[in-house]
């Protein structure tokens, strides 16, 4: 961790919702005005789409299991910790973009599934704040969580996971469900291992339980609305201050367990902010500090 150059990290698997998050802290730093880094996860990738997909069925042949991005081998998990460790020390540090889509591929030049090339991270910036699969995870041979200021996890109950991730896979990368459902499978024995575990490393946890029928995520029911979803919140270490300042802030909300609370889904936005901007707001003014002191 470092005072003077602060990291943040939203970590989450894929269809978790990380992104809308990730809005959020734009939001904070744009209102603030504070010079952030953003980091996708995606581009540390370690293979790009048609690699990765002839991997898949080359692993399933020859090694007895598959391979997915959620496990270390299909991930470049030494080069992220290194820019946290780099960017930690000196603000300074190299990253690339991943091509999700045509626009991005018309913007860049190429085609969608690969890898723009490394560059130098903006430089001066207040934080790096990181969106991902691995913001804090620990291997036998890496150790990402402990360069993390502020780590946030994203976790929706399993099957509203899922019915996000078939709706986002579908409708914006044009899978089919048999594709999106098999990917699911595949990447469940890593899923277990690699993922699950950051959420007891979090500072706070945000977790989306639906308050409607999700039962059969493959039924193509669609995503339940905020609404009908009431949202987790649980801290590593817990202020009662704070957490009576968040009842009397959001209505609706309640005290669950001395760690946790619980608010309707449609005030998610206005309880991430009410939550994040103060840390954030604490991470910059320590840094900038710690800076001008160096």
């Amino acid at each position: 961790m470092s005072r003077a150059h602060p990291i943040v990290a939203v970590t989450g698997a894929s269809g978790a919702g990380t992104t809308s998050v990730q809005e959020t802290f734009k939001f904070i730093c744009a209102e603030s005005k504070f010079q952030a880094v953003f980091i996708e996860g995606d581009s540390f990738h370690r293979y790009e789409r048609e690699e990765m997909r002839k991997l898949i069925d080359a692993w399933e042949r020859t090694a007895g299991r598959t391979i997915s991005h959620f496990g270390p081998e299909a991930n470049l998990l030494d080069e992220l910790g290194a820019l946290f460790n780099q960017y930690g020390e000196t603000g300074t540090g190299r990253a690339r973009q991943y091509i999700h889509n045509e626009n991005s591929a018309r913007a860049h030049g190429q085609k969608v599934g690969t890898f723009t090339e490394w560059s130098d991270i903006v430089p001066d910036s207040d934080l790096l704040i990181y969106e991902g699969l691995h913001g804090g995870i620990v291997t036998d041979t890496i150790n990402i969580s402990q360069h993390v200021d502020l780590l946030i996890g994203i976790t929706p109950t399993i099957n509203l996971e899922w019915i996000q991730k078939l709706y986002r896979d579908q409708k914006d990368r044009g899978h089919s469900i048999d594709d999106v459902t098999q990917t699911i499978l595949r990447r469940m024995p890593d899923y277990i291992e690699h993922i699950v575990p950051q959420y007891s490393r979090t500072h706070i946890n945000f977790q989306r339980v639906p308050t409607v029928d999700t039962s059969n995520p493959f039924s193509n029911t669609g995503i339940p609305s905020q609404s009908e979803s009431l949202i987790v919140i649980r801290f590593n270490a817990p202020n009662q201050q704070e957490i009576n300042d968040i009842i009397n802030a959001v209505g609706g909300s309640f005290q669950s367990k001395e760690d946790c609370i619980v608010v309707p889904g449609q005030t998610y936005e206005q309880t991430l902010k009410f939550i994040l901007k103060p840390r954030v707001e604490k991470l910059v003014m320590n840094g900038r500090q710690e800076r001008s002191h160096q």
